[in-house]
């Protein structure tokens, strides 16, 4: 067990662990569920392959592609936000719902898009355990866990989204504080197997989700990516260090489809 103040928390090795909040009404019981979200870009079997191969015991597995987005909405980038209803079936059908504090983890911001989508539907007891799987110091088991549904109430805020006709009407104003998360050759243009358009949304400063989060000037923060999951990553790392920011959702993806203006160098 661990003491931090007036929490103490203990993990079992089995699916789950209980933190006792110590508050003037008594001590309140919280579940904890992991939640499996490595995924690879190009390769859509091969995140529930990881998964069953060796989870966090008692984890549940969410689908970057199939769950955490939704693929059919047209015209909006590679990875488009699912809808409250899709997101509410996937997140009830993995254990979460009121009461339970979700721990994400996984691989190229599969954890941090998970994060990002349950405060934006109102959840928000969730953190992501940073450094992925390998950062479990404990055993893994294989399979499918069997996992508990819960019923997920969807509560959207609003706010914490920009569009692309938004930025076009910005791309000017000093005021943004518009952040590209992709890799620096991307960012810079150049040519590449995922961009049918290299290039980068004119003013856009670079913030690779891979490294550190760089200094950045005050102002509204802006955070995008190729389509729209590993700028929660970057927008993660803003939240933790005291910033808000808000999520371009089509990215770069959908900027490009736009054929919308863009920079390169």
């Amino acid at each position: 067990m661990q003491t931090d103040g007036a929490f103490a928390t203990w993990t079992t090795g089995a699916p789950c662990a209980v933190k006792a909040c110590c508050t003037l009404a008594g001590v309140v019981a919280i579940t904890y569920r992991f939640i499996d979200c490595r995924w690879q870009l190009g390769n859509p079997p091969a995140g529930r392959e990881l998964y069953r191969a060796g989870h966090v015991p008692g984890a549940a597995f969410l689908d970057v592609e199939a769950d955490l987005s939704d693929p059919s909405v047209p015209d909006a980038g590679r990875h488009p936000l699912p809808p409250a209803e899709k997101f509410a079936a996937a997140a009830g059908r993995a254990g979460i719902g009121d009461g339970v504090f979700v721990v994400a983890y996984g691989s190229m911001g599969g954890a941090e898009r998970l994060w990002w989508l349950l405060r934006h539907f109102g959840h928000a007891d969730c953190a992501v355990m940073t450094g992925g799987i390998e950062a479990w110091g404990g055993l893994l088991e294989s399979g499918e866990a069997e996992v508990e549904p819960r019923e997920f109430v969807p509560r959207p805020r609003e706010g914490d989204t920009a569009t692309a006709e938004e930025l076009q009407r910005r791309l000017a104003d000093p005021g943004l504080v518009l952040v590209d998360a992709r890799m620096p050759a991307r960012y810079r243009g150049e040519p590449n197997e995922i961009d049918v358009i290299p290039g980068r949304i004119p003013g856009a400063r670079n913030a690779p989700w891979s490294e550190p989060l760089p200094e950045l000037p005050d102002g509204e923060l802006v955070a995008y990516c190729g389509s729209g999951v590993t700028a929660c990553v970057t927008l993660h790392r803003a939240w933790l260090a005291g910033r808000e920011g808000r999520l371009y959702p089509g990215s770069w993806s959908e900027w490009e489809q736009r054929r919308l203006p863009a920079e390169r160098g």
